[in-house]
């Protein structure tokens, strides 16, 4: 079985709504009113989406909060699923 591979959200924004912009990470730093530094890491996949930063990038793209929080969401239950296998019993059947 194939496993299809997620994108980091922070990949998303870079290739979905920067790039297409021309916008630097400064100008988005900028923006949003985030350091630029951490604006840098999210886009190079070492930081997560915060609600805090959720919010702000909804604004600056006319997207919702939601949004950017499932993308993280998504991707976090992702990564986990595939780097852990612990042996947990199923506690209820149906």
């Amino acid at each position: 079985m194939t496993q299809k591979i997620r994108l980091h959200p922070g990949e998303i924004l870079k290739i979905l709504y920067m790039e297409p912009l021309n916008l630097t990470v400064t100008k988005l730093a900028e923006t949003i009113k985030k350091d630029r530094s951490g604006v840098s890491e999210l886009i190079n996949g070492k930081r997560s989406i915060s609600a805090d930063t959720a919010w702000r990038l909804s604004i600056a793209f006319d997207t919702t909060a939601q949004y950017w929080m499932n993308l993280q969401s998504s991707y976090d239950l992702w990564i986990t699923e595939k780097n852990k296998r612990p042996e947990i019993k199923t506690l209820v059947t149906s």
